[in-house]
């Protein structure tokens, strides 16, 4: 990893296990108790488990939740900034014992890993939601998904046995499922030492395309990372916006200077705390550089459209050792025959491209491809096929 930024807390940690280990610990588990993980859960050890997490190794603990939730950092010696929860919940009826190993499944039934259970705590939700999402509304999807969780927290280090937990479904995207070690690895090939990421739920857009444009003419390369977990109901499918970046990429992108990865993370829809966690996971993967955006991770009129750059100024920034690459918002300009942002040119009334989320929708289920100032017209032709099929 020599010449390439070090990863969160200084070493990336790998809690799989390999052969001999693996078959021995695959025959113990007839013989443990059985926990079944949520979608989220499943997301978070394979996060954990790879690296994407560093420093954790395995699910938090009470002193850590506490401290993550009040002051946005891990308990302990380091300190090190930590903005979310990673949490393991189950009912009270489920939760074992202080020191009982157990066997975590996957939600499709397969044997994710191990944990030796170090402590049991109680989910004190009415700290966590308010301090992470800043709302307490359970409309929110984020708020929603810590209500219905479990009322009881089991923590302790894990042992993985696999990662993609469903390596023949539409997305696994193997080819794309580095771990942040075989990333770093890449990086080297490639003789990158700064490299910008940009994180994405959604179809990139031209603002999109402009903001990895800006940050190429100053890294040495870019790493496209969306995020391919658990998402909330109506967003657009992991293998649908695969097909949009792909398209895009081999068209638009110097391939030298471009890397097409996934992050098999969830979301949790948090706005300025998530986008903290975004830039994180990206060290540990090697960027050096991280692309925020207006409204980064956000969901409805939760959070200010630009909280999640603000929040960046809360602390030092030799706590998270990147450079965060704040944009405001960007659009085509007709009379600039471009995009422009604030900063770059003035605003004119009428003079930006700009759709809302709604007018585009209508218009792919339509089969109209939106303006090319907007969206390229080959991503356009995926979403508008997506967009068809789902009438």
């Amino acid at each position: 990893m020599s010449g390439l930024i070090a990863p969160h807390g200084g070493s990336l940690v790998d809690r799989l296990v390999h052969a001999p280990a693996r078959d021995t610990l695959t025959r113990e588990a007839a013989s443990l108790r059985r926990i079944t993980l949520s979608a989220k859960q499943s997301c978070d050890l394979e996060m954990i488990s790879i690296g994407a997490f560093s420093p954790l190794t395995g699910f938090m603990g009470s002193a850590d939740f506490e401290s993550v939730c009040k002051t946005m950092h891990l308990a302990g010696p380091s300190g090190a900034l930590w903005p979310i929860p990673i949490l393991l919940s189950v009912r009270k009826d489920q939760a074992p014992p202080v020191g009982e190993r157990v066997a975590l499944y996957a939600p499709n039934g397969i044997l994710q890993a191990f944990m030796t259970v170090r402590e049991v705590f109680a989910h004190n939700k009415d700290l966590e939601i308010p301090s992470v999402f800043k709302t307490t509304d359970p409309a929110h999807p984020g708020v929603k998904q810590v209500m219905d969780e479990g009322d009881t927290c089991i923590a302790g280090p894990v042992d993985a046995l696999v990662t993609c937990v469903d390596p023949t479904g539409p997305e696994a995207f193997l080819d794309h499922r580095l771990p942040p070690a075989k990333t770093r690895e890449a990086f080297e090939h490639r003789g990158w030492k700064t490299v910008a990421a940009f994180q994405t739920r959604n179809p990139i857009h031209r603002a999109h395309e402009y903001l990895c444009k800006v940050a190429q003419e100053i890294c040495d390369g870019l790493l496209i990372h969306p995020l391919v977990g658990e998402t909330k109901p109506g967003d657009i499918p992991a293998a649908v916006r695969m097909e949009c970046y792909k398209a895009l990429i081999a068209k638009y992108f110097v391939p030298e200077r471009t890397m097409l990865g996934v992050m098999p993370a969830a979301m949790r829809y948090a706005g300025p705390r998530e986008a903290i966690l975004h830039a994180i996971v990206r060290k540990n993967y090697g960027c050096t550089h991280f692309i925020v955006g207006r409204d980064h991770a956000g969901v409805g009129n939760y959070y200010g459209t630009y909280d999640a750059q603000k929040i960046f100024d809360s602390f030092e920034p030799a706590e998270l050792g990147m450079t965060i690459f704040k944009f405001e918002h960007t659009a085509y300009s007709k009379l600039a025959q471009g995009m422009v942002s604030p900063k770059s040119f003035p605003t004119i009334e009428g003079d930006q491209v700009t759709l809302s989320g709604t007018k585009v929708r209508e218009m792919l289920a339509a089969g109209q491809r939106p303006p090319v100032e907007f969206t390229r017209p080959e991503v356009a032709d995926v979403l508008i096929r997506w967009a068809q099929s789902v009438k």
